[in-house]
C-alpha cells in the first residue's frame, strides 16, 4: 500500500512540474522560485478540487525541503477552517500528510471551525506542532452517507459506510489520545459532538492553544 501511494505521489510531482497547480504556492517577492513562507490553507469544504490543490502544495513544499540540509528545512504550516466534506478526499490528503511528515514537519493550525473530516486533518500534523485557535469550534460525528435503489445495493452501500466509519475511527485513535471506547461513546450519541479548544488539546487532537 505504501509503495502504491509513493508511486502515486511521484506521478503527481511530475504533473506539478508542468501544471498551473503551483499557483497555490506564494512566490517570493524577488522572483525566487521558493516561497518565503511555507504556508498553505484549506478554507473550504473537503472536496476533490480543493484537496488536489492542497496535495500539490504539500508535495511541492516537501520537495523543496528535500533539497536542503536538515537545519535549513522549514516546517509546512497548514491552516484549516472547514465544515468537513468527502471522507474519500479526507483520506487522500491524510495519507499524503502521513508520508510528507516523515521528511518535513507539518504544523497544523485550526481556525474558526474544524469539523467532521477536518478533525482528522488537524490531528494529522506533526506531534507537538498541532495548534488550535482559542475560539475555534471542533466537531466530531459519524460518517454520513445516503443511497437509494435495490435492497441488495443499499445493503452493500451500508457495509461500505460501516467500513469507512471504522477506518476513520482507527485513524483518529492513532493520531490522538482518544481511546476506541471513548470515541465509540461519542459516536453512539448520534449527534454532533462539539469540543472547545481546551477539550481538543486534552483529547490530543491538538497540542497548543493559540
Amino acid at each position: 500500500m505504501i509503495k502504491k501511494i509513493k508511486e502515486a505521489i511521484a506521478s503527481v510531482l511530475e504533473e506539478a512540474d508542468s501544471s498551473s497547480q503551483r499557483d497555490v504556492i506564494l512566490v517570493a517577492a524577488d522572483g525566487n522560485s521558493e516561497p518565503e513562507m511555507h504556508m498553505i490553507g484549506l478554507f473550504a469544504e473537503v472536496v476533490e478540487e480543493k484537496i488536489a490543490e492542497v496535495v500539490h502544495a504539500l508535495l511541492y513544499l516537501n520537495q523543496i525541503n528535500k533539497t536542503k540540509k536538515a537545519e535549513e528545512k522549514k516546517p509546512i504550516e497548514f491552516y484549516i477552517s472547514t465544515y468537513g466534506g468527502s471522507a474519500d478526499d479526507m483520506f487522500a490528503l491524510y495519507d499524503v500528510m502521513r508520508l510528507v511528515r516523515e521528511e518535513s514537519d507539518i504544523t497544523t493550525i485550526g481556525l474558526g471551525k474544524v469539523m467532521s473530516a477536518g478533525v482528522l486533518l488537524l490531528a494529522a500534523g506533526t506531534k507537538g506542532q498541532r495548534k488550535v485557535a482559542k475560539n475555534c469550534r471542533i466537531m466530531i460525528h459519524s460518517v454520513i452517507g445516503g443511497n437509494h435503489g435495490s435492497l441488495h445495493n443499499m445493503l452493500n452501500e451500508m457495509e461500505a459506510i460501516e467500513e469507512m466509519q471504522q477506518m476513520y475511527s482507527d485513524c483518529l485513535v492513532a493520531e490522538t489520545k482518544i481511546t476506541k471506547s471513548e470515541l465509540k461513546k461519542m459516536l453512539e450519541r448520534k449527534v454532533n459532538v462539539y469540543l472547545s479548544a481546551e477539550e481538543a488539546v486534552k483529547l490530543g487532537i491538538a497540542d497548543i492553544i493559540v
